[in-house]
């Protein structure tokens, strides 16, 4: 069986660059290049600053951007397998909304 799909090009979808995000922004506002640019820069720029100051982003039908904390904990060094401290840290998290997980699994 695997020699038959050998010669098939079975290919991940490649993840969007933020290029691609700005020229789809582009097309489909019909705004400029530098616009889209600076339109999606400040999206981006919006949420991180809501992050950093502990805010939660909701975007009602797509999703919430929330800060999730993790704790200290303790961990392995791979190489020589010595316990090592892993310090307490905050990670960004996205969690889908209904509309976007509709969207992903309409048939």
């Amino acid at each position: 069986m695997l020699e038959i799909l050998s010669g098939l090009a079975l290919k991940e979808p490649l993840p969007m660059t933020k290029n691609e995000l700005i020229a789809q922004v582009s097309d489909k506002t019909q705004l400029n290049r530098n616009d889209a640019t600076k339109a999606v820069e400040a999206t981006f720029d919006v949420i991180t600053g809501a992050l950093k100051q502990g805010d939660e982003v909701k975007l009602i039908g797509f999703g919430s951007f929330t800060v999730a904390q993790r704790k200290a904990r303790e961990g392995r060094n791979p190489r020589t397998g010595e316990p090592v401290q892993i310090a307490a840290s905050k990670a960004p998290k996205f969690t889908a909304g209904k509309g976007l997980k509709d969207a992903v699994n309409f048939p």
